[in-house]
């Protein structure tokens, strides 16, 4: 395998600077907390709406990842279907500039553009990962998985300070934006979108991409159906993968949760608003920069699998610890005083322990997602890169619509955002005991 050139490795990772901002300003950081406390109004109401829009876009991403990836493998190239899909995320972003305060009428436009969105970047994603193991030799495949993961949580700490600074901070924001009307926090869904729209053109334009197979669209489409549907019956012959997945399936869910509801937990708990909200994903994006190249390297020297396990497990004790906090106490009962009006920024005690225990999160989050992107590769025949990636997409999506829902489900009807992060804490450990199962070996 002849690998890209340095510049057309650099361009792949782009990609994940690209789509960050989505993540970082729009579905934790930003947009998430002020969807739930200003437009819906009520906190635990406006989780339990966020988690069933998310169980919605999961479930369509879990039925749909593998066959685009099937037709992707008979069709050859994947840049023009990802094309498709950063437009229809951008579309589904600029939306959310309409999600006004206080809304009634409207919402459920507002909650489709969030699904559309989601579902956007997440397949673009599927084709974007399956193109990793044809760039670089296997032996480095981890720091390139790593690299990407780094360059997307810089790409998100870059937006938050864009938002931070241009439109939260001064009095009169970027545009003349009236803070009044949350002009500020609606105008990350716009900026999201071209942000991502700009800078995926680096990947096509110098990253290379799999040769055409010369076979008709439609054709394409029957022949990665047919492929897909005799992947399926010979899973047996692909158990090792298999059980990989299946981990997956379970710890996955517990990091996209974790990442989604710590957010809006904190805003919650804390009545944290926009300014302070970014200050915080700022600081997480810092350990989660540092995490992911730390990762990346430890993924080449001591394979993905330890490198998931002990992520895994990272932020297994980092979602306990933020399940420890309530108000005034921290770790199951020991007194901390909560924010006051007086108060300066991010200076509770409550608050503090809440930051340790996030900044541990952080550190995390890009190892654990990382490698599991590297052992996909490692671990999928290269002729079927991108099925195997859409089945890696289909196990990070399958069950992902249950733990939203489980949130929601246990908010509505506890009427309290506490008791539903155990849901995260028990995905977590089953992920992390079930990559026992997993060898990791490189494909045949």
């Amino acid at each position: 395998m002849q690998e890209a050139s340095k510049l057309g490795k650099f361009s792949w990772a782009m990609f994940d600077w690209a789509n960050q901002p989505y993540f970082t300003v729009i579905t934790t950081f930003i947009f998430a907390p002020y969807f739930t406390s200003v437009v819906i109004g009520n906190p635990a109401e406006g989780q339990a709406y966020w988690a069933y829009t998310q169980a919605i876009a999961g479930f369509l991403i879990a039925i749909l990842s593998p066959v685009f990836g099937s037709i992707a493998d008979a069709g050859g190239p994947r840049k023009p279907w990802i094309l498709v899909f950063v437009v229809l995320c951008a579309l589904g972003s600029f939306a959310l500039w309409w999600a006004v305060p206080g809304q009634t009428t409207g919402i459920y436009l507002i909650l489709a553009a969030l699904v559309v969105g989601t579902v956007g970047v997440e397949f673009s994603l599927v084709f974007n990962n399956a193109m990793l193991p044809s760039l670089t030799s296997r032996d480095r495949i981890g720091r390139l998985s790593g690299l990407g993961w780094g360059m997307g949580y810089l790409g998100g700490l870059t937006a938050l300070f864009i938002v931070l600074l241009g439109f939260s901070l001064p009095d009169t924001p970027l545009f003349g934006l009236d803070k009044a009307a949350h002009e500020h926090d609606r105008i990350t869904g716009p900026l999201s979108a071209v942000w991502f729209v700009i800078f995926i053109i680096p990947m096509m334009l110098f990253t290379p991409d799999a040769k055409p197979s010369g076979i008709a669209k439609g054709k394409a489409v029957r022949v990665g159906l047919s492929q897909l549907i005799a992947t399926f019956r010979s899973l047996k012959d692909y158990r090792n993968i298999l059980f990989f997945l299946f981990a997956r399936m379970f710890y996955n869910d517990g990091i996209l949760a974790l990442i989604g509801f710590s957010g809006i937990y904190a805003a919650g708990l804390f009545g944290w608003e926009t300014m302070t909200l970014g200050i915080f994903g700022i600081l997480i994006n810092v350990f989660a920069i540092a995490g992911s190249f730390v990762g990346g390297a430890l993924d080449d020297r001591l394979g993905s699998k330890p490198t998931i396990v002990i992520s895994v497990l990272g932020l297994a004790v980092a979602s306990m610890g933020v399940l420890s906090i309530s108000d005034g106490e921290v770790l199951f009962g020991l007194p901390a005083a909560m924010p006051t009006e007086d108060s300066a920024m991010l200076s509770s005690p409550a608050e503090l322990v809440f930051i340790g225990f996030a900044f541990i999160m952080g550190f995390f989050f890009g190892p654990a997602q990382a490698a599991s992107r590297t052992l996909v590769a490692r671990l999928s025949p290269p002729d079927k890169m991108g099925e195997f990636f859409g089945l890696f997409a289909f196990s990070g999506k399958a069950t992902a619509f249950v733990a939203p829902f489980l949130i929601g489900v246990v908010t509505d009807i506890t009427g309290q955002q506490r008791p539903a992060m155990i849901v995260i804490f028990l995905l977590l450990i089953i992920g992390a005991a079930l990559m026992s199962f997993v060898r990791e070996a490189e494909a045949d």
